[in-house]
């Protein structure tokens, strides 16, 4: 398999940033770390071994990303508005830094300009962040895997809102999100994959309502949730991920 590192400066975060490819060619897919992880958890927590048949046969390339999650989300005693724009420009540099390097590197492997919508996963804060981006830019995105996430700012902002962390907030911006939003149509054309347990540590709640608005917009996800016995850990998203990963990738 083939991996490769890169080191970055980012002009959306004014910093350097490192991120990870695992693979050389097929769907391209970015991996959200779970809350104040580093590029390197794809590896360190083995969620690559699960990915590892898609990566090496070339039905996937995984893009693993850091996060600022101790600056931002994390930071609950820090200037919530310094802290929701920093948020903000990091969604930035994914969408407009990000993915024209991954499309660049997929393009590159296939000697044409593919130009793919690229899917998003992660775990726990990492779905969070996955299902919040897919669903404000899912003209850059083509599908989410989001397992274990919680679907509201309120978590990392509590009572604070702007208009920056409103736009970042699915639980807050979907329900005045207009059924006829041109939006609809595109999650409609993509995959969506939305997973709680029922278990230790899960808050099923937030996925939950996400999965009334999902309805109550005729937006088709697919929600799922597991058994009272499925905790937020590691070895059941290592289930989870297998099982869902060719649904993602259109293999089932």
């Amino acid at each position: 398999m083939e991996i490769s590192y890169y080191s970055r400066y980012s002009l959306s975060l004014g910093r350097e940033i490192e991120f990870k490819s695992y693979g050389c060619g097929g769907q391209p897919v970015i991996f959200i770390p779970c809350q104040d992880g580093r590029v390197f958890d794809f590896e360190n927590y083995r969620m690559i071994d699960v990915w590892a048949p898609y990566l090496e046969n070339g039905d996937a390339m995984v893009f693993s990303i850091d996060t600022i999650d101790k600056e931002t989300w994390s930071d609950k005693w820090g200037n919530a508005e310094y802290r929701s724009e920093l948020y903000e420009r990091w969604i930035s540099f994914i969408c407009y830094e990000l993915v024209p390097f991954i499309r660049d590197k997929i393009n590159g492997y296939y000697g044409e300009e593919i130009n793919p919508r690229i899917m998003l996963t992660g775990s726990s804060l990492g779905a969070t962040h996955a299902l919040n981006i897919f669903l404000r830019r899912p003209d850059l995105f083509g599908g989410v895997l989001a397992l274990s996430g919680i679907y509201t700012s309120e978590y990392g902002f509590g009572s604070y809102m702007d208009e920056k962390l409103y736009n970042n907030s699915p639980i807050h911006f979907l329900p005045n999100m207009p059924k006829d939003h041109p939006y609809i149509e595109m999650y409609n054309n993509s995959r969506i994959i939305v997973c709680s347990g029922q278990g230790p540590w899960e808050i099923p709640e937030s996925t939950r309502r996400i999965d009334e608005l999902f309805k109550s917009k005729g937006i088709k996800a697919w929600v799922d949730f597991w058994g009272f016995d499925v905790a937020h850990d590691w070895p059941w998203w290592y289930k989870q991920a297998a099982y869902f990963i060719p649904y993602l990738l259109g293999k089932a």
